[in-house]
């Protein structure tokens, strides 16, 4: 079986394009094996065998919540083939059936909702720690530019929730 490994980096709010890229690869016959901090590997498969999708989790996939939504996600027959901190990637065989984690729209938000609380916990902690470090100002400085690179992050997150909400209000 031939491996392909790529180094990719993704900004957390395209989790939407990395999600698709991995279905793109797996159109093409490759489908994502495991990953690593911006590093993905993928293995030869018949082209579009598989649909991957990704989900920032509620809890780490080490805790046992995590650990129990793993399970119930393989038992829709569906693979679990990793995580990068609290982001857990799936794949699933087509001919077992539609793949999808968000069964609706509002399921989307509460994920984007989910993703932008964490950012800006994050966010805040890294503020925070940069204005007390200021002292030293090389370190104080890195953590406020990192607050402020989760603050973007928060804002084009919120863009697409933001969206999302408007699609959903259409359609009501």
């Amino acid at each position: 079986m031939k491996r392909r490994t790529i180094r990719k980096w993704f900004w957390v709010w395209e989790f939407d394009q990395e999600e698709k890229w991995f279905n793109d690869m797996a159109k093409r016959g490759w489908v994502l094996d495991s990953v690593g901090f911006a590093k993905y590997t993928f293995v030869q498969s018949e082209p579009g065998e598989y649909t991957v999708r990704l989900e920032m989790l509620a809890h780490t996939p080490a805790s046992a919540e995590g650990q129990d939504y793993i399970d119930f996600i393989e038992e829709t027959g569906a693979e679990y083939i990793g995580n990068v901190m609290q982001w857990a990637y799936f794949r699933k065989k087509r001919e077992a059936g539609e793949f999808d984690l968000f069964s609706d729209t509002d399921s989307r938000i509460r994920h984007m909702e989910r993703i932008i609380k964490t950012l800006e916990i994050i966010a805040l902690s890294n503020l925070l720690i940069g204005m007390a470090n200021m002292r030293f100002a090389g370190l104080g400085l890195i953590n406020i530019a990192c607050a402020a690179l989760l603050g973007y992050a928060c804002m084009k997150i919120r863009q697409k929730k933001d969206a999302l909400t408007k699609e959903r209000a259409l359609h009501e």
